[in-house]
């Protein structure tokens, strides 16, 4: 999905249904509302609204929200193409801002996947040619943010992007 704007915002969008406290897993901090969306790739605009406004919400600046919503992005798309593969299933987004950082959490119930297995950087000496497809986005996603963390709980894929706020008010 391109980084836009961000023009839609989750917040703003009728016909999904809304996470309270939470979508799984022990709470980080108080979440925001969170949103439950199908697992198809229409619905990956309202996560880019969602991370964003978090990012706005948290004071982050461009770049740190630039970060933060390209391992979301990368994240969902995954979870969509490679997780479900098709077929029907719910993604559940929440996150939050607190003083130390803006973390956002994606659960699913698609089979059991830790993106950090078997992740190594890229060769970037070697041609494209002769690179291996896939992995690529998964190295950035989890390079690009200050802490990745996976669990599995309740067979459901729990994984948390966080972006430290260490420098802001």
């Amino acid at each position: 999905m391109a980084i836009d704007s961000g023009a839609t915002s989750a917040k703003h969008t009728a016909g999904h249904e809304w996470c309270e406290a939470g979508c799984a897993g022990p709470p980080l901090a108080a979440p925001t509302a969170g949103l439950r969306i199908p697992a198809d790739l229409a619905s990956l605009d309202l996560v880019a609204g969602f991370v964003l406004e978090l990012g706005r919400s948290g004071r982050l600046s461009s770049s740190e929200t630039y970060r933060l919503r390209l391992a979301a992005d990368e994240l969902a798309t995954n979870i969509v193409m490679h997780g479900y593969r098709g077929a029907p299933g719910d993604i559940c987004v929440d996150g939050a801002v607190t003083p130390d950082q803006v973390w956002v959490r994606f659960a699913d119930d698609a089979p059991p996947f830790d993106p950090r297995g078997g992740m190594k950087s890229p060769d970037l000496a070697m041609p494209l040619s002769r690179r291996a497809v896939g992995g690529l986005g998964v190295f950035l996603a989890l390079t690009a943010v200050d802490r990745f963390d996976y669990e599995l709980v309740a067979g459901r894929n729990v994984s948390t992007l966080t972006i430290h706020r260490d420098h802001h008010e």
